[in-house]
């Protein structure tokens, strides 16, 4: 699809609610393509930083496919589609200059898998200054049934949330965001090629895949903005747009999270707590 012409109405739409939905960014065929590819990668046995979860047992779908991550390192074909222009067009758009590119992941999520609870990206990324932005794009129909994303739209405006602990029987990762009475998250439901971009403060998750034979396959880049001047160790090196490697700082973990406080407005999130819980990465 043509981004220029929209513009103008997806960046008003990013930075009203937090993410905006570039639907056929990618053909249905690249996606397929992709799709297909990375199966093939995961039938040919583990890599590094493949991911199956926490608590994760022997009948759990996830031990079979779990999750690949910084493919961008040794497969071309993640590389390629890291810093596609289609991609870059739409991130500076967004953002106002190309961004730097620091991850890519596959999640497989096959029929009975766990989902991701809610969480913000740049509680694992780290980057400063502003924030990361993420690209999710669907490998197969995504909808309710198999787990598709789930947003809070406007959550981008609160700062990052003091974690607590996450249902691991339902949650392939231990740690999640509260959220106050009167927020919710709400599903995205995708297309093969459909692209969803969103900024790191956004909480967003998934929940089970509980359809008994359908994956829910997504290609995801992370990327930083292009003023960052660190990032969390494990995202490093980050990448130009152009494939080159730039050197950055180091982020530390740690320091002050948002803690819900009443006031006669309603909640509102306030830099009052101190975040405990590090984790490597997102």
């Amino acid at each position: 699809m043509s981004v220029s012409s929209n513009t103008l109405t997806l960046r008003e739409e990013f930075e009203q609610t937090g993410y905006t939905l570039v639907r056929g960014l990618f053909s249905t065929d690249e996606a397929e393509r992709l799709r297909d590819h990375y199966m093939d990668v995961r039938q040919h046995g583990p890599r590094s930083h493949d991911f199956a979860g926490l608590k994760s047992t022997e009948r759990d779908p996830l031990k079979r496919y779990p999750r690949m991550a910084q493919m961008h390192r040794w497969d071309d074909a993640s590389l390629q589609w890291m810093i596609d222009p289609r991609i870059d067009e739409v991130l500076t758009a967004l953002l106002g200059r190309s961004p730097y590119a620091v991850q890519t992941m596959v999640y497989f999520k096959p029929a009975g898998s766990r989902g991701q609870a809610l969480h913000q990206d740049n509680f694992y990324l780290k980057a400063d200054p502003g924030t990361c932005v993420a690209a999710w794009m669907a490998l197969d129909q995504v909808d309710v049934a198999n787990g598709c994303l789930e947003v809070v739209p406007g959550s981008h405006r609160w700062p990052i949330l003091c974690t607590e602990k996450a249902d691991t029987t339902i949650s392939f990762t231990d740690v999640t965001v509260p959220l106050p009475p009167a927020e919710a998250a709400v599903p995205i439901e995708m297309e093969p090629g459909d692209v969803l971009f969103f900024h790191g403060a956004l909480v967003h998750g998934s929940n089970p895949n509980v359809t008994t034979d359908r994956f829910r396959r997504a290609l995801i880049g992370h990327y930083i903005q292009g003023e960052a001047e660190r990032v969390a160790q494990y995202y490093h090196p980050a990448l130009r747009m152009d494939g080159t490697e730039l050197v950055l700082e180091v982020a530390e973990g740690g320091g002050a999270c948002g803690e819900w406080t009443d006031t006669p407005d309603g909640p509102v999130a306030v830099l009052t707590g101190t975040e405990t819980i590090t984790r490597k990465h997102e």
